[in-house]
Formats: C-alpha cells, structure tokens, sequence
C-alpha cells in the first residue's frame, strides 16, 4: 500500500486513505473530487440535503475516495464495486480505518455484469480511461436494478473517452479528466 488521497471534508476531513501500489488503480484527484461535491452541494438539481441521506453507488471504486467521502458528508449508505484484488485490499483497509463497514458493502466482482442489486440516488463512475467501459458500466447497472429512477450519475472521463448522456446537468474540466454529471432515465 501507498499513501492515497484524503478525505476533503466532512466527519473524516483530511482523513489519510491508502491507495494501492503500482499503475493499476487510479486514485481520483482531490481537486477533482472537490469540484465534484462543490457541484452536487450547490446545483439545483441536487443540493446538500440530498447528499445527507442518499443512497451512494462507488463504481469502479478503487480507493473508494468517492464513497467515503460521500460518507464522511453525510450519505446514509454507499456500495463499493472493485474487481482488483490489490484495490479490494485497500478499500476494505480504508473503510475499516473510517469504521464505515456499518454503513458500506463491497461488491468484489464485475461491474459490467454485476448482481441484481436495490436503487441507489447517487452514483460515482471513474472508470480506467480510454476503455469505453462508462456505457457498458451504465447499462449493466441499469439492468441489474442498481440506479434508482433520477438518480445523480457522476462520471469521471479521461481525453479519448466519450460519453454523452441525453441531457447534461454539468460538465467539467480537471486536467486531462472530465467530470459529467447527469440523471439515470430509468
């Protein structure tokens, strides 16, 4: 394990999580991740109520940056899904550092192809990029019942990637990275 980011704000603020060694996971960068939740506080569409009591989706989820720091503002529960065995190491060490098993579940598996799972209000995407694996991650959700009817979708894309939801609620720059958000039409 290698130093990770920190948590930005809330319960956990500046809260050290550890990142996985080697190229193989991508931790999301904290001013990336602090436009993201600026965002979702200040939009119209979502605000910091909604945030306090959401049900979170962490795809891709890595280090779970994006879970625990929903987690740490307020979210009532977030599910983790992570296919490699070194991030899935890391990730359980994380939420056992924040004590946040209570409110968490880990999905170790595909989320091309994942179990049938209940409706979650938010969900995070930070796929490997230049993959194309966002279109395909969205409709396996979509069909396994994981992304409630409106949800917040928040994806975060590298240069070569496109995606193009059918109506933009706001799009980002962070360096090479693209951060979308959108809400699920199911």
């Amino acid at each position: 394990m290698t130093p990770g980011p920190r948590i930005i704000a809330g319960q956990w603020r500046g809260r050290k999580l550890a990142a996985p060694a080697g190229l193989e996971t991508r931790p999301t960068g904290a001013r990336a991740r602090q436009a993201a939740f600026d965002i979702l506080a200040h939009a119209p569409w979502a605000g910091a109520a909604f945030l306090q009591s959401a049900r979170v989706l962490d795809g891709f989820a890595g280090t779970g940056a994006y879970g625990l720091e929903a987690l740490s503002r307020g979210a009532a529960f977030c599910a983790f899904f992570e296919i490699s065995r070194a991030a899935l190491a890391v990730l359980g060490a994380n939420l056992a550092s924040c004590k946040a098993e209570a409110r968490c579940k880990i999905i170790a598996g595909d989320i091309l192809s994942p179990p049938a799972g209940t409706p979650h209000d938010l969900v995070f995407l930070d796929p490997p990029y230049g993959h194309e694996l966002l279109p395909k991650a969205v409709a396996a959700l979509h069909r396994a019942g994981w992304l409630a009817a409106g949800a917040v979708m928040v994806a975060e894309i590298g240069p070569q990637d496109v995606f193009e939801p059918i109506e933009i609620l706001a799009e980002r720059r962070h360096g090479k990275a693209k951060l979308l958000f959108w809400r699920n039409g199911g």
